[in-house]
């Protein structure tokens, strides 16, 4: 059964406009044992550059399945353009 609770940051957490705050992503857990949540819950945080890359590398491990990233300047969320292949 698939939960529908997000864990994590809100969306105005006082994390978001922290100095160090570069990333915000969104992503489902995929294994049991995730100090985030439970396998089918979904989370938001607000990550430094360190922090983000280790979200990436467990993403890679299929630890989780990142579904949102945005980069954060000054608090703003902004939408990374996708490349254009030519």
């Amino acid at each position: 059964m698939r939960r529908f609770t997000t864990r994590g940051h809100d969306l105005l957490a006082v994390e978001r406009f922290r100095d160090d705050t570069r990333h915000m992503v969104e992503f489902e857990v995929l294994k049991d044992g995730n100090p985030i949540g439970l396998r089918g819950e979904t989370a938001r945080l607000f990550l430094s550059e360190d922090d983000y890359q280790r979200a990436l590398r467990s993403a890679a491990l299929r630890e989780i399945r990142i579904t949102r990233h945005d980069l954060v300047v000054e608090g703003h969320l902004i939408r990374p353009k996708k490349k254009k292949h030519r």
